[in-house]
C-alpha cells in the first residue's frame, strides 16, 4: 500500500547504486542525510541529452528533489555540488565496499545522519588519496555503532572494569571483550574461546578513541570488525570484498 505523497527538496545525498529501468530511465538507490536509503526512478536519465546523465554519479555529493508516496519515488531534480575528485583504482573499489555495506545493512527510509557524515568523511578521504585501511576501519565501526550494534570497546564485559592496555582480550560477539585469563578460569571458557578474535587492550582503547595509527591496532581492528560485520550480515559474502581480495592476490 502506498504511503502519503511527499515532496522533498534540496536533500544532501549520495548515489549508492543505479539500475537501468525501461528504455531510457534509471532506478537510483540514494543515501540521503535525513531520509536514509531511498529508491527513486530517474525518468529519461539515460537519454543522450538528459540533464541527469552526467549528474547521477557515485561518490559525488548531490542535492536531490523527489516526490511520491510509494516504495519507489520519482526524482524531480539533481544538482551536483562539485569539489570532489573522482575515485579511481583501489580507492574506487573501497568506495564500492562502503556502498555495498550501506545497501546490505541499512533499511529503506531509515535516517542515519551520523552515518551519512561518516560516509562523506570516508569518501572525501579516499578522494584525497589517504591510507585506505584506517578509512575503512573508521567507517565500519561507525556503521556498526549507528545500526545499534553495541560494540563494547573500553570495558571488560566480565568485570565491568576498564581495559588494561597490556592485557589480551577475547572479543565475544554480543557480549564484548573479556580478559583472556578470566575466560580460562571460567568453567565454559574453552567453549567460549572458539574462533573469537583475540585483541590487545591497547587496540580496543585505540578503537574507542577512533585512533588507527598503530600498526597492531590496524591489523587487529581489521580482524575484529570483519568478524562483527560478517555476523551482522548473517554470513552472506560481500562481492566488493571478494574483488578486493582477488586484487591483492595478483
Amino acid at each position: 500500500m502506498a504511503g502519503p505523497r511527499q515532496r522533498i527538496e534540496q536533500q544532501p545525498a549520495w548515489v549508492l547504486h543505479t539500475l537501468p529501468w525501461r528504455e531510457t530511465s534509471l532506478i537510483v538507490d540514494l543515501f540521503a542525510r535525513d531520509h536514509g536509503r531511498v529508491a527513486l526512478v530517474a525518468k529519461g536519465a539515460r537519454r543522450p541529452h538528459s540533464q541527469l546523465r552526467g549528474v547521477l554519479m557515485a561518490f559525488q555529493p548531490l542535492l536531490i528533489d523527489w516526490s511520491g508516496g510509494g516504495e519507489v519515488k520519482t526524482l524531480a531534480r539533481a544538482e551536483w555540488l562539485g569539489g570532489q575528485p573522482l575515485l579511481g583504482g583501489r580507492a574506487l573499489l573501497c568506495g564500492y565496499y562502503l556502498n555495498e555495506l550501506l545497501l546490505r545493512l541499512t533499511a529503506r527510509e531509515d535516517a542515519h545522519p551520523r552515518l551519512f557524515a561518516a560516509y562523506a568523511d570516508a569518501v572525501g578521504a579516499l578522494a584525497r588519496g589517504e591510507a585506505e585501511s584506517p578509512i575503512l576501519r573508521r567507517f565500519e565501526l561507525a556503521l556498526l555503532q549507528d545500526l545499534g550494534y553495541e560494540v563494547g570497546l573500553a570495558t571488560d564485559a566480565a568485570t565491568g572494569s576498564g581495559l588494561q592496555p597490556d592485557a589480551r582480550y577475547l572479543y565475544i560477539i554480543e557480549r564484548g571483550p573479556v580478559r583472556l585469563e578470566i575466560l580460562e578460569q571460567e568453567q565454559d571458557g574453552g567453549a567460549a574461546l572458539g574462533e573469537q578474535p583475540l585483541v590487545s587492550g591497547q587496540t580496543l582503547l585505540d578503537m574507542a578513541a577512533n585512533d588507527f595509527t598503530r600498526a597492531e591496532t590496524l591489523l587487529q581492528s581489521k580482524q575484529l570488525l570483519r568478524v562483527l560485520i560478517n555476523h551482522t550480515l548473517g554470513g552472506q559474502p560481500l562481492q566488493s570484498r571478494r574483488v578486493l581480495k582477488e586484487l591483492q592476490e595478483l
